[in-house]
C-alpha cells in the first residue's frame, strides 16, 4: 500500500516524538513492503511565530490532499500565560478538525500488565481495564458562540448539538462495541443540561438497531468517580466534546503516564492520528519524552486503513520495550532510555522480531540496525 501522510509535528516535544513514529512506521514500511511518504507541514506557535497564522492555508491545503495525519502536539508557555493573546496555537487545532470534519476522537486506554504498579491507583483497581473512548470533537461548548461584555465582567460559551452530530458518531460507537465487548455507556448530564437530554435520546434510539449491545447512562460526575473506582466496568465510553476531553485526560493515569495514551480523529473522508499528552515545554530538547503516545497513534494509522497485521506489530514491539523496561523517566527512574532510542529499539524490534535480546543489548550500547 502507498500513503500519503501529512506530518504536523507542531510545538515543545511534538517534533521528537512525532520523529520516532516516523521512524517506525519507516520499519513497517520495510517489512511489509509498503510506501509511506511524509510531507510537513506547520501548526501551532511554530506556525504562528513564522506565518502569524496557527493554521496556515498550505498546511490545510496539504491535510486536505493525502491519505492522513500525524500529528504532534501544540502549544507554547508564551501564549498560555498570556490569556489576552487573540491568536492562539489552539485555534489552529480546532480549525483543522472543522475543516477536515473530524467529528471523532477516538482513544484507547488500556491497563498493561508491566505497568500497573506504576499507576497511582491499585492493582486491583485498574487491572483488565481496557477502555475506547470515543469523544464527539467538532460541536459543543467548544465550538459553540461565545461572548464577552463590553465592560469585559461577563461572559458565555453556547453548548449546542444538532440531532446529525450526535447519531454519526454514536453509530461508530456502537459499531466499535459490537467488535469488543458489547458494552456502550453513554456520559452525560440529562439531569441538568439540555444538549445532553437529546444526546439521550438519540442514542436511545439509535440502540435499537445495535440489540447485540448493551447500553448504559451515567452522568459525568459519576463516570468521573468510577474512571476511579472501577474503570474495567467500561468497554466503550460515548460522550460529547467537553466531558470527552475532561474523561479521556483523567483516564490517562490508569497506565501510569500520559506519555502512553494515543488517539484518532476521524470524519468521512479524513483522518488524523495524534499522542494526547501536549507540548510538554519543559522537556523539550531533552530526549526525556516517552514517545509510546505517537508511536501507538502511528498503528491506530495503519488500523485505520485495515493493516491490521501491521498494527499489530507496532503494538507488540511496544510490548516487549515495556516488558523489557527500556522506558523514558516516566516509567523508568533508574536506568531510563532517551526518546530517540525507545524508538529506535521499537523500531529495531518491527524489523528484526526473533533477535530482542540482540536489539536489547543494541540499543543499550548505542548501536541498531534500524533502516
Amino acid at each position: 500500500m502507498k500513503l500519503d501522510i501529512a506530518v504536523l509535528s507542531g510545538d515543545g516535544i511534538g517534533p521528537e516524538v512525532t520523529a520516532q513514529a516516523i521512524k517506525t512506521l519507516d520499519a513497517i514500511a520495510h517489512t511489509f513492503n509498503h510506501s509511506f511518504i511524509f510531507k510537513e507541514g506547520l501548526v501551532g506557535a511554530i506556525a504562528i511565530d513564522q506565518t502569524g497564522n496557527p493554521l496556515p492555508d498550505e498546511t490545510l491545503e496539504l491535510c486536505v490532499n493525502t491519505d492522513a495525519v500525524l500529528f504532534g502536539a501544540i502549544g507554547d508557555p508564551k501564549y498560555d500565560n498570556n490569556p489576552s493573546a487573540t491568536v492562539r496555537p489552539e485555534q489552529g487545532l480546532l480549525k483543522l478538525r472543522k475543516e477536515l470534519g473530524l467529528y471523532a476522537n477516538i482513544r484507547p486506554v488500556k491497563a498493561y500488565e508491566t505497568l500497573i504498579d506504576k499507576s497511582p491507583l491499585k492493582r486491583e483497581i485498574i487491572e483488565g481495564t481496557d477502555i475506547s473512548i470515543y469523544r464527539e470533537l467538532t460541536g459543543g461548548i467548544y465550538f459553540g458562540e461565545k461572548k464577552l461584555s463590553k465592560d469585559g465582567t461577563v461572559a458565555s460559551d453556547l453548548c449546542e448539538y444538532s440531532k446529525e452530530e450526535i447519531e454519526r458518531i454514536t453509530h461508530l460507537a456502537f459499531k466499535a462495541a459490537q467488535k469488543r465487548r458489547k458494552k456502550l455507556t453513554l456520559v452525560d448530564k440529562a439531569n441538568v443540561l439540555e444538549s445532553s437530554r437529546l444526546w439521550r435520546k438519540v442514542v436511545t434510539e439509535i440502540a435499537t438497531q445495535y440489540s447485540d449491545v448493551a447500553l448504559d447512562f451515567l452522568f459525568v460526575d459519576n463516570a468521573a468517580m468510577q474512571m476511579i473506582l472501577n474503570p474495567s466496568q467500561f468497554d466503550v465510553i460515548l460522550t460529547e466534546n467537553m466531558f470527552g476531553d475532561i474523561i479521556s485526560d483523567e483516564a490517562s493515569v490508569i497506565g501510569g503516564s500520559i506519555g502512553l495514551l494515543a488517539s484518532a480523529s476521524v470524519g468521512n473522508t479524513c483522518c488524523m492520528f495524534e499522542p494526547i499528552h501536549g507540548s510538554y515545554p519543559q522537556a523539550t530538547g531533552k530526549g526525556i519524552a516517552n514517545p509510546i503516545a505517537a508511536i501507538l497513534s502511528a498503528a491506530m494509522l495503519l488500523e485505520h486503513f485495515n493493516l491490521l497485521g501491521e498494527a499489530n506489530a507496532i503494538r507488540n514491539a511496544v510490548e516487549k520495550a515495556l516488558e523489557l523496561n527500556l522506558t523514558t523517566p516516566d516509567l523508568n527512574s533508574t536506568n531510563p532510555l532517551t526518546t530517540e532510542k525507545v524508538g529506535d529499539f521499537i523500531a529495531d524490534y518491527i524489523l528484526n522480531p526473533e533477535d530482542s535480546n540482540i536489539n536489547f543489548e543494541n540499543i543499550h550500547v548505542g548501536q541498531s540496525t534500524i533502516i
